[in-house]
C-alpha cells in the first residue's frame, strides 16, 4: 500500500493526461487504500438504487443517484442530497457501474464547489467483455474489495 500523498499524486497526474477538471483518478484498488488511509473520505455510489438492491452495494457508502431509475433521467436534487450528506472540503470519491456517471458526478460536484473529488476508473461492474458482460474486467467487485449484495 502506497501513502496517501502518493495515491494522490497519481490520481491528479491521471487526471491531468485525462484533461478532466476534477481533483483525480483512482482505480478501485486505490479508492479503497484512500478510504482506509484517510478516514474522513467518503465513496459516493451515484448508481440507480435498481443497481444497488439487484447487483450489490459498498459498505458504508453515501448512495445518491445521479440518474432515478428506470426512466434514467438525470436526478434533479443531486446536488442538494450532496450537499446535505457530504461535507464539500471532504475527499470525494465518487462511482458508479463502469466510471461514466461518476465522471459526471465529479465534474459537477467541482462546479460545485467540492474542490478534493476523485472519479473512481472502472466502477462497480469494469468494462464490458467479448462476451459483452461485466465483472470480468476491472471494476470493484473484480478486484474482490468489500462489497454485499442488495
Amino acid at each position: 500500500m502506497g501513502t496517501l500523498s502518493d495515491l494522490l499524486t497519481l490520481a491528479r497526474e491521471r487526471a491531468e493526461n485525462l484533461g478532466v477538471p476534477y481533483q483525480g483518478a483512482l482505480t478501485p484498488a486505490e479508492a479503497w487504500q484512500v478510504m482506509q488511509l484517510a478516514p474522513g473520505a467518503r465513496l459516493v455510489d451515484v448508481r440507480t438504487r435498481a443497481e444497488l438492491d439487484w447487483v450489490g452495494r459498498v459498505p458504508g457508502a453515501v448512495e445518491i443517484e445521479w440518474k432515478t431509475y428506470p426512466s434514467m433521467q438525470d436526478n434533479p436534487h443531486f446536488m442538494t442530497q450532496l450537499k446535505h450528506q457530504v461535507d464539500p472540503e471532504a475527499l470525494v470519491m465518487f462511482l458508479c457501474r463502469s466510471g461514466a456517471r461518476s465522471d459526471s458526478a465529479a465534474k459537477a460536484a467541482s462546479v460545485a464547489g467540492y474542490g478534493n473529488c476523485y472519479n473512481i476508473l472502472e466502477g462497480f461492474e469494469g468494462d464490458r467483455d467479448a462476451s459483452g458482460q461485466r465483472n470480468n474486467i476491472g471494476g470493484w467487485r473484480h478486484a474482490n474489495l468489500p462489497w454485499q449484495q442488495g
